[in-house]
């Protein structure tokens, strides 16, 4: 398994690559100086899985434009000084959660900002859409048996091949491909499993390289540790179930791992043959779609 503390990958030295890119908020961002393939997290008051994935490298001694693509969990509790920082650097957010988790927890309005509502899943999905009484039900019967946690989460990625997410995807592609001046943001609840999803289907687009890819995905479970602490805290003193294994089988169930990842692209080379074929049967991608994707977020 690739580690997150020894996965920063460096930019190749090339003449292609700029000293610098100005993203749409104004900020500079030097890259001259082996920046790392990584998404960079943006400072927020209440959130701490927000990341923008300007800076990571793709083919061609490119990189993605900072500023315009940005990941990130639910926005439900955002300060006030949060909102005004919003405000400057996100014109369109997509929402990808269920109908009931917006209902448990709307995200907060921002006068200014479109909002895009696109479940991935419409069924309640412990561990992923995060309905307490999905998450309630799931915990009980995962609670000492990791492996089996791990295997649920593994359907539950395999699920996002499925039609109705593979049309939800789309639509959250189509957002990207309409752009605006500023940045488009997508969320889920933890910022985890669709959201995180949806952010592998914008660098495999835009030819992030996989190892850089998988690292990403990986990188989650360093900024949502805090949170992944507390809640396995609050189930084991719920249940009054404690131990090592209980450890283990939350982690599976609150925490990004390189198997789920594994699983879905495994389910999409079934049910596709490559990922190519997935982008041009299942998407319905064009080669034109894609190629104004990297026109419109690549430099």
């Amino acid at each position: 398994m690739v580690s997150a503390h020894n996965n920063m990958k460096l930019l190749d030295d090339a003449e292609d690559v700029p000293d610098s890119i100005t993203a749409a908020n104004g900020c500079v961002y030097i890259v001259n100086e082996k920046e790392s393939q990584m998404s960079r997290i943006i400072p927020f008051q209440t959130l701490h899985n927000i990341r923008d994935l300007g800076g990571m490298a793709a083919a061609g001694g490119k990189m993605i434009r900072p500023g315009k693509l940005i990941r990130s969990g639910h926005l439900s509790k955002l300060s006030s000084s949060d909102i005004r920082q919003m405000q400057e650097l996100v014109d369109t957010i997509v929402d990808l959660r269920s109908d009931k988790e917006r209902q448990e927890n709307p995200d907060v309005v921002i006068e200014g900002v479109s909002i895009v509502n696109i479940p991935i899943l419409d069924q309640l999905t412990a561990g992923v859409t995060r309905e307490k009484e999905a998450d309630q039900s799931i915990i009980q019967r995962f609670l000492t048996e990791p492996e089996d946690a791990k295997e649920y989460m593994c359907r539950m990625y395999r699920n996002f091949v499925q039609d109705q997410a593979v049309l939800s995807y789309r639509r959250f592609l189509d957002c990207l491909l309409a752009g605006g001046e500023k940045a488009v943001l997508w969320h889920c609840t933890a910022g985890k499993d669709r959201a995180g999803i949806a952010a592998v289907h914008v660098e495999e687009i835009l030819r992030v390289p996989k190892e850089a890819i998988r690292a990403d995905y990986l990188k989650t479970n360093e900024y949502l540790a805090s949170d992944i602490m507390f809640l396995t805290e609050v189930v084991k003193k719920q249940t009054g179930v404690a131990g090592g294994i209980v450890d283990e089988a939350l982690r599976y169930l609150f925490g990004a791992d390189e198997v789920y990842l594994d699983a879905w692209y495994d389910e999409i080379g079934k049910r596709y043959g490559s990922f190519e074929n997935y982008l041009r049967k299942g998407l319905g991608l064009s080669e034109e779609d894609e190629e104004l994707m990297r026109e419109r977020y690549l430099a």
